[in-house]
């Protein structure tokens, strides 16, 4: 038994743009994650099987290839090959679903079409704070990720007959994801029944982490033994480590989106390693990833130093300077920072 946690006034609400909406569009966050295509992709796929002819997915940018295994992935547009598309997707939908993010600038350059679109929006996120630019919002930060929201949203208005195997995939594959393959976020019990659920409609979770974990492009693998070799700082009096990478040291390794995804773990497997920064060089900012274990709030830390937040043992955030400023930020940090 799952416990009925979404509020029954937003369940009816979305219910009813399911049922009379006749073109959709699904939007999620920039440098889409597995929970971000597996929220995105597995409601994709309930609203095909329900029936609706016109459902879209519209990221802001491409995202790693260790994801484009999954059903229906062909099908999503990229903002940045085809923006003028996308926009005009958006200005005809009657609903527009925004998953795992919780404020416009999350969606980067796809931002301003999402707001001026005038379908009905429905946010569905787990992140703390969500800004108010939807109609619904179904918002629970206690849950282990949005495609964990999407099943129960799916069960809560009554068609659980209609996830099929596509879209279970999809969602375990967001969940497994943004768990940390189960690491973290993950000890409720309800998780499980949730997986089992997901098993009974035929996935193979076994084969899923190995697409996801165990298939990398030989730049990917070259690129993590030099980022743990020259480029990994441990600071051992904090129980800490940071990892760093600059525009040029990725071009060197012919960085394409993604290739980083789960570097920020590395460090977590060291014995007394609690708390693991990683700090990428984008073009317009650094890109900060935090995570952590037992208590320490990386998701604090980041909002304090970086800009950022998110959840107790995962966070993000941004820093607009050098590397070395950023750097020196955490360094900064590590010294201030009490919990």
């Amino acid at each position: 038994m799952i416990t009925k946690i979404i509020h029954e006034e937003l369940i009816q609400k979305a219910r009813t743009y399911v049922e009379k909406g006749e073109k959709f569009v699904i939007v999620t966050h920039v440098s889409p994650d597995g929970d971000a295509l597996g929220s995105s992709l597995g409601l994709y796929h309930f609203l095909t099987a329900y029936g609706k002819e016109n459902v879209n997915i519209v990221v802001p940018n491409d995202f790693p290839a260790f994801y484009k295994w999954m059903p229906g992935v062909k099908e999503i547009i990229i903002y940045e090959k085809y923006p003028e598309f996308a926009e005009q997707l958006l200005q005809e939908a009657d609903v527009i679903f925004c998953l795992d993010f919780n404020e416009p600038k999350r969606i980067d350059k796809l931002a301003p079409a999402v707001i001026a679109a005038e379908g009905r929006k429905v946010m569905i996120d787990h992140h703390l704070n969500p800004a108010d630019f939807c109609r619904v919002v179904i918002s629970y930060p206690e849950f282990s990720s949005t495609s964990e929201m999407i099943f129960r949203f799916i069960c809560r208005i009554g068609m659980f007959n209609l996830m099929n195997k596509k879209a279970a995939e999809c969602i375990y594959t967001g969940m497994m994801t943004d768990t940390g393959s189960f690491t973290y976020n993950s000890n409720k019990p309800e998780t499980y029944i949730i997986i089992s659920e997901l098993i009974r409609k035929g996935i193979d979770k076994d084969e899923i982490y190995r697409k996801v974990n165990h298939v990398s492009s030989e730049s990917r693998l070259r690129l993590m033994g030099y980022v743990l070799y020259e480029k990994m700082k441990t600071y051992p009096e904090k129980q800490a480590a940071l990892l760093t990478l600059s525009q040029e040291e990725l071009n060197r390794f012919q960085y394409h989106s993604g290739d980083t995804e789960g570097f920020v773990n590395l460090p977590l497997s060291i014995a007394d390693v609690q708390f693991s920064v990683f700090l990428r060089e984008d073009p317009d900012y650094i890109k900060v990833s935090l995570r952590s274990v037992g208590d320490f709030p990386c998701n604090e830390f980041a909002s304090c130093y970086f800009n950022g937040g998110g959840h107790k043992n995962a966070s993000g955030g941004e820093f607009y300077g050098s590397m070395q400023e950023a750097i020196d930020v955490f360094e900064q940090g590590l010294k201030e920072f009490n919990y």
